[in-house]
């Protein structure tokens, strides 16, 4: 007999303040109107290496800064022009990577940090993103949730079995209004006994009402905490 399994997905866009401990919140602030599009990163416990584009009104001395800054260790310009450059860089204290990676939750490239603010494209479970929402509530990390969206990922929803008895009921009408057959005449046509009947209807009923409240658009707060 099969079993199911369901996993609820959610698809979020968090904007959130990076604080001003860390090094690419400090920039961007500090220039006004610079951009950094980061486009690749890992990280680890001794540190992180990122790929980014960056923009500025005064390229020149937004790279300056970002070189001699105490928390980037290395910065390589790749390409450049007039104001845009091609940049990989390397920091050892990668906060900000660190709170999606200690909650095990992927971030979508690229994202972008302006003005001190990142926004983030997350798409993981949704323990895995409350996970995440906790970690940034213990830092102290000013969020916001600007959109949220919800899908069921499921193995099998119901067993070989379930989805025989459901189906054989729809058929001879037993969700019908008024009904058209009995839970015994139902029973009597799946030659089983109507307490058999009755439970496994039950439990396919539960487990499809479960899978439709998940599904259910829930306001912000009831899906993060």
């Amino acid at each position: 007999m099969r079993t199911y399994s369901v996993t609820i997905v959610v698809s979020a866009t968090l904007t959130l303040d990076v604080p001003e401990s860390i090094w690419i919140g400090d920039l961007t602030r500090t220039h006004d109107g610079a951009t950094i599009r980061v486009l690749a990163a890992v990280s680890d416990e001794d540190g992180g290496t990122g790929l980014a584009s960056v923009t500025a009104a005064d390229l020149v001395a937004f790279l300056e800064d970002m070189k001699t800054h105490a928390d980037v260790s290395e910065v390589e310009l790749l390409r450049h022009t007039a104001d845009e450059a091609l940049v990989q860089f390397e920091t050892p204290d990668p906060l900000l990577l660190s709170f999606a990676r200690g909650s095990r939750v992927p971030l979508e490239m690229p994202f972008e940090i302006r003005n001190g603010r990142a926004t983030w494209e997350l798409t993981a479970p949704r323990e895995k993103l409350r996970a995440l929402c906790r970690r940034l509530d213990e830092a102290d990390v000013s969020y916001t949730v600007d959109e949220t969206r919800q899908a069921v990922e499921s193995e099998q929803l119901l067993t070989d079995r379930q989805r025989e008895v459901v189906e054989t009921a729809v058929d001879l009408g037993y969700y019908d209004t008024p009904r058209t057959v009995s839970l015994t005449d139902l029973a009597a046509e799946l030659y089983v006994a109507k307490s058999t009947c009755s439970e496994t209807l039950h439990r396919a009923e539960g487990a499809i009402v479960k899978r439709y409240v998940a599904e259910t658009d829930r306001p912000t707060g009831e899906l993060f905490h």
